[in-house]
């Protein structure tokens, strides 16, 4: 005999209405708990990720701005200026560096050579704060004016060196320093947009 419906039971090939009811109570349950982490998640770092200032946007616009102007007049000790005691560098051909000891002496010696009476142009393609004291700031470059190339370079049909540049700045007793400066050169066959 089948137990009448409403007395406890959803039918003979189905769980008992209590086991059902368990099942969606979990379901609840799991929903609230994703809704929790979800909010928790935005309240922690929600704000942070707009946490960036007019102030600091321009300060990081302005590191990249240093950059030409160090660049353009070889001036090693004025491109590594805002490069923090413990950065790490990568270059176009894979050398590793740490310090910026490391990174004034590889670009004095780059600026009385390979890239003497260069210019430097770049162009942020990306600039972003994952939190308040973090900016991540991606640059195509572009380099011009390279007489003595070294094997391996390529260059595009108006004889640049293009690059694309990762930096990872953090503020420091609140200055932007970086930390990581990462420098991939862009190969054959890459579409890039051109520069100015």
């Amino acid at each position: 005999m089948h137990a009448a419906q409403g007395d406890g039971c959803c039918g003979a090939h189905h769980r008992p209405c209590e086991s059902r009811g368990k099942v969606v109570s979990r379901r609840r349950h799991g929903r609230k708990v994703m809704s929790f982490v979800v909010g928790a998640f935005l309240g922690l770092f929600g704000p942070r990720l707009t946490a960036q200032t007019a102030a600091d946007t321009a300060a990081i616009r302005g590191v990249v701005t240093d950059e030409i102007t160090a660049w353009d007049h070889g001036d090693a000790a004025a491109y590594s200026r805002h490069v923090a005691d413990e950065a790490t560098f990568t270059n176009i051909r894979g050398q590793f560096f740490t310090g910026n000891a490391a990174f004034l002496k590889q670009h004095a010696a780059i600026f009385e050579g390979v890239f003497k009476h260069t210019t430097l142009h770049q162009d942020i393609v990306s600039l972003r704060f994952p939190s308040a004291d973090v900016a991540v700031v991606e640059v195509l470059t572009a380099v011009t004016g390279v007489t003595h190339p070294r094997p391996g370079m390529i260059f595009d049909k108006r004889g640049a060196l293009r690059t694309r540049l990762l930096q990872l700045l953090v503020r420091q007793a609140g200055e932007w320093k970086i930390v990581s400066y990462h420098n991939v050169d862009v190969k054959p066959g890459v579409p890039v947009p051109d520069f100015r």
